[in-house]
């Protein structure tokens, strides 16, 4: 597990297309959740100037991949950031949470081809929950705004044609 945010870009370079970035976060464990969503929220403002930005609540970690498949077969966001936090417990329940939204987000951004960024962050205690979602150095809520930022602008890299060519081929 990561111990450090990665740089924080200077200037984004996603700026130069509006940027259109919804948020699924749970309700669950709300004291960390909001703090997630907060400093998301905090650094894409940041980050972006040209961004829009949408959140959706969901009841808990579990049904947030349901969210974002539905939302995106409705609209076509540049990027879906999701927050959420499980604590583990005495069973494992936590865990198999965990690996099932794990797997049917990165399923879903792979059949959409849309960046879905995954932040439910699994912790073994409130130590941990605090130091990743409200603390400042491993915050998550940040460290998706940053990746979303870097994922929308790589999309951007992909989509435009090299030299001004099309990007289709001559058959």
């Amino acid at each position: 597990m990561s111990t450090a945010l990665p740089p924080r870009p200077s200037r984004p370079r996603s700026v130069t297309k509006r940027a259109f970035i919804v948020i699924v976060a749970s309700e669950y464990n709300e004291l960390y959740t909001k703090a997630l969503i907060d400093n998301t929220r905090e650094e894409l403002e940041a980050l972006t100037e040209n961004s829009q930005v949408r959140l959706v609540r969901v009841p808990g970690a579990y049904e947030i991949p349901v969210a974002v498949e539905a939302i995106l077969r409705q609209e076509e966001p540049s990027c879906v950031i999701t927050l959420g936090l499980i604590i583990k417990g005495q069973t494992a329940h936590g865990d198999m949470v965990a690996e099932s939204v794990t797997h049917a987000l990165q399923t879903i951004a792979v059949n959409h081809a849309t960046p879905v960024i995954h932040e439910v962050v699994l912790v073994s205690d409130e130590k941990q929950a605090y130091a990743r979602c409200i603390g400042s150095d491993l915050n998550r809520g940040r460290e998706a705004a940053r990746a979303a930022v870097s994922m929308i602008d790589t999309f951007q890299q992909i989509s435009r044609p090299p030299n001004g060519r099309s990007n289709t081929r001559n058959a």
